[in-house]
């Protein structure tokens, strides 16, 4: 009886360390697993803070100050657009004055075309008198004393003179408005300047020369008023 009452107790008291030990080792597992949430729940708490007075902080502009600051955005904006106007309106008067230069110097070109033509028919009342026809005749009567009537070679040197004259002024004034006869005999055909009416084989002459010219070309500045009207050399065959 007494064996049975010591085995019982025995039994009991080893129960009984058992389940201090378990209940020693679950609670040493829950402070650790409760510890590690603890530590994760601190960390994303920090971070949800500092995201959160980050947000603070942008938003913690004054009314005053956001205006502020949507002025200073925009006067960026207009200065900007300020310095380009200013370029065009820099570009747009340069091309103002040149194109008022340009109609000012060439304001003339068709009426000074028009006279192109009464320039040609003074030259070619020039060219029609030899010059032996000026010079005085050994077997042609003296002139008559003064106060009689000129003798015809007179009258045609006084012809010949007004009509040098005639073409002098006009060409004086085509020259004040800066228009300029050129006359490329001998120089190198070039189509930008030049009018071929013919081809010939000229002897001695390198192809494409200017041999004669019909008639004399007119610049006005730098602007071919009319081209001359030329004939050029071809090659020998």
């Amino acid at each position: 009886m007494a064996s049975t009452f010591h085995l019982l107790n025995t039994f009991r008291s080893s129960t009984a360390l058992l389940s201090s030990r378990s209940f020693a080792r679950s609670a040493v597992g829950r402070s650790t697993r409760l510890s590690t949430l603890g530590r994760r729940h601190y960390s994303e708490e920090t971070a949800e803070a500092g995201k959160e007075a980050a947000k603070e902080g942008e938003s913690a502009l004054t009314p005053e100050q956001e205006k502020l600051k949507a002025k200073e955005a925009e006067v960026v904006d207009l200065t900007s657009r300020l310095r380009y106007l200013q370029a065009d309106f820099l570009n747009l008067q340069r091309n103002a004055a040149k194109e008022k230069e340009q109609t000012r110097d060439f304001a003339i070109t068709r009426f000074a075309t028009d006279l192109l033509e009464t320039a040609d028919v003074l030259s070619m009342a020039l060219k029609s008198i030899p010059s032996s026809a000026l010079e005085p005749d050994a077997t042609s009567s003296p002139s008559e004393p003064s106060g009689t009537t000129k003798s015809s070679l007179e009258y045609l040197k006084d012809l010949h003179q007004g009509v040098e004259i005639t073409q002098r002024q006009l060409l004086q004034t085509l020259f004040k408005y800066h228009v300029k006869p050129f006359d490329p005999t001998g120089d190198v055909f070039d189509p930008n300047f030049h009018e071929a009416l013919y081809q010939a084989p000229i002897p001695g002459k390198e192809p494409g020369t200017v041999i004669d010219c019909q008639k004399i070309g007119y610049k006005i500045k730098d602007r071919v008023l009319r081209a001359a009207q030329v004939g050029v050399a071809q090659e020998t065959s």
